[in-house]
């Protein structure tokens, strides 16, 4: 008997991926990977199961993960066979679903079809132009000869009257190297009567077969006609990507196989072996200060700006801000000028266009007084960014407290140096 498990209903439904693995056995159930103790004989509670561990990541609002939910269906009725269902492309966010969630979407989707070992298959709906598939220009994207996409064509029935896709499923509207399938499934309010899925395919082989369109090619449409492609198309993929996956893998056996084999001689003791590790961690201090004070490191902070970012907000607006704070009466400065240039010349007449030297370097050397306490400010705000810098980069060395400790002592002493050295410069 055909078994109906994963949920449906209006709006977004699958709101995480669901890796659903079908199994040849001789008895029938269905198990969980997050509750793996647990036999399902009951379809109805697995549907439950899905939903309520959907809820749990999710919340009960329309939110979406990418944390996959893992299935496994044992049964005399299936073809061994490994489907991952993921969300479909929403444009608009409802309920808790964030702003991008368009985007969220593609991104979820594309980690799973981006990989050149899995087949694509891109569910489009009868009554939509094709040219405008998300899924087909997705899978254009990642997979743009068609060597693994596979077309399904859905809701045959709901097309206007007069109309077929007789084109697009004879792979001569937008061609697929693999061609596309047609299938008719039920609809909601089937679902809503518990129309058996039996009573479903058999319709669904009565449409085809009676459909002038499609009638010449019936034997080549339908859900189960589908899924002998599917076992059919995946064990033939399978059998061109294992040479590659295997010496893939044979590589990264070998490289582990020398690893182990520095291991079979290690010696906790080996003062070498300490001076090596020593050296490897003060490195990589220094890669990360540099990343940080820099920019583009691996780690990058979301919520706050930090190193080279702070630093480079304390030059840009902190330090403009301080100067803008000065304030000098130009009454007062004119008058100053004034005096100055008089007292210079004595009881001799003040003549010339020109503020003599002597009372220039005066009245400018009172003003750059003035710009001495902001730059020392903007300098004490640097060491500190950097001291910070210092202790978020030494984090990693939290094993090893004396290290830690003393690598921290040794770089604040040497920005503590330089400190001097730039105020007496400045």
């Amino acid at each position: 008997p055909r078994r109906d498990f994963l949920p449906r209903g209006s709006g977004i439904v699958t709101r995480r991926p669901l890796i659903l693995q079908l199994i040849f056995s001789k008895t029938e159930y269905a198990e969980f990977l997050h509750c793996k103790s647990k036999k399902f004989t009951d379809f109805d509670e697995v549907r439950q199961e899905i939903e309520a561990e959907t809820d749990r990541v999710t919340g009960t609002n329309k939110g979406i993960s990418p944390v996959p939910i893992n299935l496994r269906v044992y049964s005399p009725h299936v073809l061994n066979l490994t489907l991952i269902d993921l969300p479909g492309i929403t444009k608009v966010p409802v309920g808790d679903q964030p702003q991008d969630i368009e985007y969220q979407i593609k991104d979820m989707i594309l980690q799973f079809i981006s990989r050149e070992s899995s087949l694509i298959l891109a569910v489009t709906p009868a009554n939509m132009d094709l040219a405008n598939s998300d899924a087909l220009k997705m899978a254009k994207e990642v997979d743009p000869q068609g060597l693994r996409t596979i077309g399904v064509i859905t809701k045959l029935d709901l097309m206007d009257e007069g109309t077929d896709a007789r084109d697009v499923l004879e792979n001569k509207l937008l061609p697929l190297r693999r061609g596309y399938i047609g299938v008719v499934n039920r609809s909601q309010k089937d679902i809503d009567g518990k129309k058996d899925i039996r009573a479903a395919l058999a319709a669904e082989r009565k449409f085809f077969l009676s459909h002038p369109a499609y009638r010449h090619m019936a034997d080549r449409m339908g859900t189960p006609h589908l899924q002998k492609v599917l076992n059919q198309q995946l064990t033939n993929h399978i059998r061109e990507t294992l040479p590659s996956l295997r010496s893939k893998l044979q590589s990264q056996l070998l490289s582990l196989e020398k690893e182990v084999e520095e291991y079979k001689n290690f010696r906790p003791d080996d003062p070498t072996r300490k001076t090596k590790a020593l050296l490897q961690m003060v490195q990589q201090f220094g890669v990360d200060f540099e990343k940080r004070i820099e920019g583009s490191g691996d780690q990058v902070d979301t919520l706050e700006l930090s190193g080279g970012a702070r630093i480079n907000r304390i030059f840009h607006e902190r330090f403009p801000f301080e100067l803008v704070k000065m304030e000098f009466d130009e009454k007062d400065l004119r008058r100053e000028i004034s005096y100055a240039i008089k007292n210079i010349h004595g009881v001799r007449q003040v003549t010339g266009l020109f503020t003599p030297d002597l009372a220039f370097e005066a009245i400018v050397k009172k003003q750059v007084v003035k710009l001495k306490e902001p730059c020392l400010k903007c300098v004490d705000l640097v060491i500190q960014e950097l001291i910070n810098t210092v202790r978020q980069c030494t984090s990693k060395l939290g094993s090893y407290p004396r290290l830690r400790e003393e690598t921290e002592r040794i770089v604040t002493t040497h920005i503590r140096e330089r400190e001097g050295k730039t105020k007496d410069q400045v």
